[in-house]
């Protein structure tokens, strides 16, 4: 929990920096970023498919496949990477023509052909932590997702502002101060492993192609990228309606949502210890410790969406405010918008929490086809369609489309739980 919060927070300070230079900049980052999630939701199928998969192999006693899934998953990750950088860097024609703000898709472009950068970096770190997760070795990731955090903090306030003798870049800075960010990331997971884990030789002939745990791995993680694609879809394409309506309503929705994201990175943590414990009773066929573990992970996520519901009712303007300029005149439009989207957004807590931890006990089972078409359902002919005819249609604006974020995510959630009960029984 700790390191999902940690480096998601890497993500936030670049919102909460540029937010204090500029709304303009806040609203393109808010755009860049969502694209550049997208693109890396898309690759994490490869990483998170290595958690189920080193968990059992771990488990059966067989450590050269987890060697091997996890290799090939850097691989595959690889040309992913490779293959999604090339309409990034091409970005603000495609958003242009998707109706955002000409000036906004330019900066958003900007941002995005340097923070395109770290894509490899942060990709081949989540496979690697996967991997060291699946051993339960998570120490040393919240260790280093903390550092960077505060590495980042600091290059980006210089990059941004331009202090400490450094040049002032605005959203560019930010776009840096990410990559820097990403790469030390990536090179503290390779440092350790190499020095607790050499019996494992993880790079030692890395060259060498694995057909067999290739087509393993993608066997499991593309339904899992789909997934992910679904979900991140539906948010992207919230953004993208949101700046339909103008730049401050962007802005504003870049707020809540990274407000949401940060409460969602602990039901994640949550969920990825739950994918680990139910992959390791699954490979044992205990059946009584895979309810164990989804009753426990369902009841701590409920704790922490709880917990985020009361501060998002409660203290609306101190969240929303800290992300923008006392000064600026546009800052109580901001607040106004900010401040209905977050209740909206408390409103989702539950079922967030719900799906995430569904999904991902599934992926202890090694389930992620039927999952995938869940979410597609979900969120892309349910979810979706809802925010465009409540927001425009009956003219609800960003009320209207951040209740289809609810109503998509509530059905995913009664859908994914409903999944996993069947198979628990069935295989029992």
């Amino acid at each position: 929990m700790g390191s999902q919060v940690a480096q998601f927070a890497v993500h936030t300070t670049d919102t909460l920096m540029l937010g204090w230079y500029s709304v303009l900049a806040l609203a393109q980052v808010t755009l860049g970023a969502q694209v550049l999630f997208v693109a890396y939701i898309v690759i994490s199928g490869f990483a998170y498919a290595i958690l189920p998969m080193v968990a059992k192999s771990m488990a059966e006693g067989d450590p050269q496949s987890a060697r091997r899934v996890t290799r090939m998953g850097l691989w595959l990750s690889t040309v992913a990477a490779a293959l999604l950088f090339l309409p990034m860097w091409f970005a603000s024609p495609i958003l242009e023509a998707m109706g955002q703000d000409a000036q906004v898709a330019k900066g958003a472009q900007d941002y995005l052909r340097i923070a395109g950068f770290g894509l490899w970096p942060a990709i081949w770190g989540l496979v690697l932590r996967s991997y060291l997760s699946a051993l339960e070795h998570t120490g040393i990731v919240l260790w280093l997702a903390v550092g960077v955090l505060i590495i980042n903090a600091f290059v980006n306030y210089a990059l941004i502002f331009g202090y400490w003798g450094l040049p002032e870049l605005g959203l560019q800075g930010a776009a840096i101060a990410s990559v820097i960010a990403m790469s030390l990331s990536l090179i503290g997971f390779v440092i350790y492993i190499q020095i607790y884990f050499e019996e494992q030789k993880m790079f030692a002939r890395f060259w060498r192609f694995d057909r067999m745990a290739t087509l393993a791995v993608a066997r499991l993680a593309i339904p899992i990228s789909a997934t992910a694609f679904a979900e991140s879809g539906l948010f992207a394409a919230s953004a993208f309606m949101m700046g339909w309506l103008g730049k401050l309503e962007l802005a504003a929705h870049g707020i809540v949502l990274q407000l949401a994201a940060m409460s969602f990175m602990v039901h994640m943590g949550l969920s990825q210890a739950g994918t680990v414990r139910v992959g390791q009773a699954f490979a044992r066929k205990d059946w009584l410790a895979v309810r164990r573990t989804a009753g426990a992970a369902m009841g701590l996520s409920s704790i922490a969406a709880a917990v985020a519901i009361f501060f998002f009712l409660a203290t609306p303007q101190i969240l929303i405010g800290a992300f923008l300029e006392l000064r600026d005149p546009l800052r109580p439009e901001i607040l106004r918008i900010g401040t209905l989207l977050l209740i909206l957004a408390s409103m989702f807590q539950f079922v967030d929490a719900a799906q995430v931890m569904a999904l991902s006990l599934l992926r202890g089972l090694q389930d992620t086809r039927v999952p995938m078409l869940i979410t597609v359902i979900s969120y892309w002919l349910i979810g979706i369609p809802i925010s465009y005819i409540l927001g425009f249609i009956f003219d609800f604006r960003g009320t209207g489309i951040w209740l289809g974020l609810v109503v998509g995510l509530a059905i995913a959630a009664l859908l994914l739980w409903s999944r996993f009960n069947l198979l628990i029984r069935s295989d029992q």
